[in-house]
């Protein structure tokens, strides 16, 4: 016979797979409504390019398909499994918790948009004319579709998921995980931390490692003070108690 604990267990893992279903359906939804009008999306993000594309081989083409609905469907997909992750926790949070992370789950989509399209209209023209203005008429630039994308998804999709720093810093604060003196503690761990990212997700040049590591630096100060606001809020609420 099954004891109790056994019985939680395996509802659990039943709630588990029920949200990873819902998850993963959404995705699929998305990746289908994305690749059916991928050529209007190739369209829109090329339409402003000054060199030629190229595709070596068929497969090419298909690739630069999947990858586009691929990125187009994880952003789509991020409120959607945010939520569903708040309805696994959900149980195990008391009323004012549940409230607050629910109210993190708009937040975590709209910095996503944020950050890619800080990467992608910030970014990526000035690290790219940069490294197009050092050829100075030695080469003649010519792009692969495969490599331009490749190189397009490094400058903009890591800025989405980085960008929603300051919401888990504040998601975490308020859960009594994180603490703002703790982030000051640890301040130089996460810089260096921070300026290794940069550098794998960007270019090797110095002016695209300088590009990057400025906001990711802003982005975790900021994360700092949003965390004392959370964390002087909750001990007001906690004396009020």
């Amino acid at each position: 016979m099954a004891k109790p604990q056994d019985m939680d267990l395996i509802g659990h893992f039943e709630e588990l797979r029920k949200r990873l279903i819902i998850i993963l359906g959404t995705f699929l939804v998305l990746f289908i409504l994305a690749f059916v009008y991928v050529q209007d999306i190739y369209q829109w993000i090329v339409r402003d390019i000054e060199v030629q594309l190229a595709i070596l081989g068929p497969s090419d083409i298909l690739w630069v398909y999947l990858l586009l609905a691929c990125v187009v469907s994880i952003s789509g997909t991020i409120p959607m499994a945010a939520y569903q992750t708040w309805l696994f926790v959900r149980p195990a949070l008391k009323e004012m918790e549940r409230k607050v992370t629910l109210a993190y789950i708009p937040a975590l989509f709209f910095l996503f948009i944020i950050g890619i399209s800080f990467g992608y209209f910030v970014i990526f023209p000035i690290v790219f004319q940069f490294l197009l203005s050092l050829s100075e008429d030695m080469f003649m630039t010519f792009f692969t579709t495969e490599k331009y994308f490749q190189f397009l998804l490094h400058m903009t999709l890591p800025f989405g998921f980085l960008f929603e720093l300051p919401v888990v810093i504040m998601f975490l604060t308020s859960l009594g995980v994180l603490n703002p003196y703790r982030l000051q503690k640890i301040r130089k761990y996460s810089y260096f931390v921070l300026i290794v990212t940069a550098v794998l997700i960007t270019p090797p040049d110095l002016l695209s490692d300088v590009l990057v590591i400025i906001p990711l630096i802003f982005l975790y100060e900021c994360s700092v003070l949003l965390s004392k606001v959370v964390y002087r809020r909750k001990q007001k609420v906690s004396l009020a108690a």
